[in-house]
């Protein structure tokens, strides 16, 4: 039987942006549910890796790719990677019919560098998909609204019905849409497939060089231990040299392994903000490491929903990431991006939301209460110290939280539980 789809948040975005362009690129990790969310909105499919099909479509694509562009509008073409000349005849088919929403285009890897002559800037539109958040997987009730935030919105007051252990269960879990309702043994299992497929297969594939797995798992073990910090190549090199995966890796290597991940989505690490200060402060520009989904580096480490409960240190680590995913997904439906912020002073934010118009809020991520008056200080500092002649005030100052009670601080800072959050 087969399941019922989930709405996405990605789903709006795919029709605006079909509205306007004429053909999307929707990009990100498998299994996180691009085909699905495509096939809802296309009227015809072509799926390059069809295994009773995938010769006779390579050889089409050799000979005359315009013949696999035959089919109702908006026509999906799934896996596209497979056959990269596909993208130049789509650009060219899209000059063609000069008309929005011919083309649905899906991969979950970036094929290597010169393998299509033209950009398609002003005919491709591209947008981002990764695993589900809380909200589109049911476990946020939606009652504080990011959007709504920033347009001026004041009074909060919600309650979360997620508890520490559910947190810990959807971190394990993560948001893949085949765990979501499945079996606790079968949904904590998705994360542990993936990341064997990553390392035995995946990772060489997307640019035909073999990589030892071995290393590869090595690496991830790595950025698994470093996951939401701002750990250099020289640190991940340190660190596995001095693990227990007995496994030696050059930082070159390490570099090359680590475009591999970024190229089949399997890394998304946070950029730095880099806002117009009062102060002479430096501002820190290394990008804070991350993986799509926290259920990656769970499944790295074999960490189930129990043991993560035992290690609170690492469990903050791993909510931040979920954070982070979460934020990411909100902020591309309201048009925006998600940035870190550090300077020399050691001031931080763990996220930053810039809107494409100019307005920005700061956020700090903390799973319990304990530390919500200094993450609340924090974030007033950065206030103060971002100057407003040359860029705007903050829209709104918060603290996203593990804990259950939405609400309005005194001095203005919005504290939210990630249980209350949507788009």
């Amino acid at each position: 039987m087969n399941r019922k789809y989930l709405s996405r948040i990605a789903d709006k975005i795919l029709k605006d942006r079909l509205e306007s362009s004429g053909a999307v690129l929707i990009v990100g990790p498998k299994w996180c549910g691009k085909t699905s969310t495509a096939t809802e909105i296309s009227r015809s499919q072509l799926f390059m890796q069809d295994p009773d099909k995938a010769v006779s479509y390579l050889k089409a694509a050799d000979t005359k790719p315009s013949l696999l562009l035959r089919g109702d509008t908006p026509r999906l073409l799934d896996e596209w990677q497979v056959a990269p000349v596909l993208w130049d005849a789509v650009r060219f088919m899209v000059d063609q019919r000069g008309l929005p929403g011919q083309f649905i285009l899906t991969g979950s890897a970036v094929p290597q560098d010169n393998v299509v002559q033209h950009t398609g800037t002003g005919r491709i539109s591209r947008m981002m998909m990764r695993p589900m958040s809380l909200y589109e997987s049911g476990e946020s009730n939606g009652s504080v609204s990011l959007s709504a935030l920033f347009d001026g919105e004041t009074e909060i007051d919600a309650f979360s019905d997620l508890s520490i252990e559910q947190i810990a269960f959807a971190i394990v879990r993560g948001g893949w849409p085949a765990s979501i309702g499945d079996t606790r043994k079968s949904a904590l299992r998705h994360a542990i497939d993936y990341v064997e497929a990553i390392i035995n297969t995946d990772v060489s594939r997307v640019d035909n060089i073999e990589k030892n797995p071995a290393r590869v798992r090595a690496l991830l073990r790595s950025l698994s231990r470093n996951i939401s910090t701002l750990a250099t190549i020289r640190t991940i090199h340190n660190d596995i040299a001095m693990g227990d995966d007995d496994e030696s890796i050059s930082e070159k290597t390490i570099s090359q392994y680590l475009n591999a991940l970024n190229r089949i989505f399997v890394t998304e690490n946070l950029p730095a903000w880099n806002p117009a200060l009062r102060s002479k402060a430096a501002i820190r520009t290394s990008p804070k490491r991350q993986f799509v989904d926290p259920s990656i580096a769970a499944a790295v480490m074999r960490l189930t929903p129990e043991r993560l409960l035992d290690d609170f240190n690492y469990f903050g680590f791993l909510f931040e990431s979920l954070c982070d995913r979460d934020l990411r997904i909100y902020a591309e439906a309201i048009d925006g991006e998600v940035f870190h912020y550090r300077d020399s002073s050691g001031l931080e934010a763990d996220a930053v939301v810039a809107l494409n118009d100019g307005r920005w809020a700061a956020i700090e991520v903390k799973l319990g209460s304990k530390e919500i008056e200094e993450a609340a200080k924090h974030l007033i500092e950065l206030k103060n110290k971002v100057n407003t002649e040359r860029m705007q005030d903050p829209s709104f100052l918060m603290i996203l939280t593990g804990t259950e009670i939405a609400y309005r601080r005194d001095d203005g800072v919005f504290v939210v539980p990630i249980g209350c959050l949507k788009n």
